[in-house]
């Protein structure tokens, strides 16, 4: 498998998921203002939407969209058990990855980390932010994953929860929902993925102040 990734963006997810299983994996690097991969290959030819994360498989060719790849992963490293296969616990974790995509990666942070949101819709997206995480924190209080084991929804909210970082949204409110991003990150698969990509990010960004 070939992941298509950018620095810190929510294809962390995956890598985080691809460590987890133990699975092997090409990494290439995207640039997603200039949609182009490291080697300067145009990305649109990969994903129309210029999008990460994309997964190139051996049999299946490209999958996009961060659940379904995380599902892909899941899937094909079965003995990982990221996913469960049928019945009621599959259909929580999609719902937990539903949840995470819709009102929480795209409602709450992409108009909060884009530059071209307005204040008007930052505004609205920091108004959704109490409700998501009361819901969220209600549900962790006395659990330590989203199921009853780690999941590939658990890679994916504590990459969406970096996110606060930069957006200077305070997680202490929420004692249950804090308690299990620091935990998180204590996590082996976690702190490699994330030690990793952090340093990919500091060294792109310090590219492009050395070019402005």
């Amino acid at each position: 498998m070939e992941l298509y990734f950018s620095p810190m963006a929510c294809s962390l997810a995956t890598r985080i998921a691809l460590y987890e299983a133990g699975a092997a994996a090409k990494f290439t690097a995207v640039d997603l203002k200039a949609k182009q991969t490291a080697d300067g290959a145009d990305f649109y030819a990969v994903n129309p939407m210029g999008q990460v994360p994309v997964l190139r498989t051996e049999t299946d060719g490209l999958i996009t969209e961060n659940p379904v790849v995380l599902l892909y992963v899941a899937d094909h490293c079965p003995g990982s058990d990221l996913a469960s296969g049928h019945g009621p616990e599959r259909y929580r974790l999609q719902l937990w990855l539903n949840f995470i995509t819709s009102e929480l990666h795209k409602l709450v942070f992409v108009p909060l980390l884009s530059h071209k949101s307005n204040d008007g819709a930052k505004a609205f997206a920091r108004d959704q932010i109490a409700s998501r995480f009361a819901y969220l924190n209600a549900h962790l209080d006395g659990r330590d994953y989203l199921l009853d084991r780690f999941t590939v929804a658990d890679a994916y909210l504590v990459t969406v929860l970096n996110w606060t970082t930069p957006t200077g949204i305070d997680l202490t409110p929420w004692p249950a929902l804090h308690a299990y991003f620091r935990r998180m990150h204590k996590r082996e698969s976690v702190a490699k993925a994330f030690a990793e990509e952090m340093a990919l990010y500091e060294e792109e960004q310090a590219r492009a102040a050395a070019a402005a």
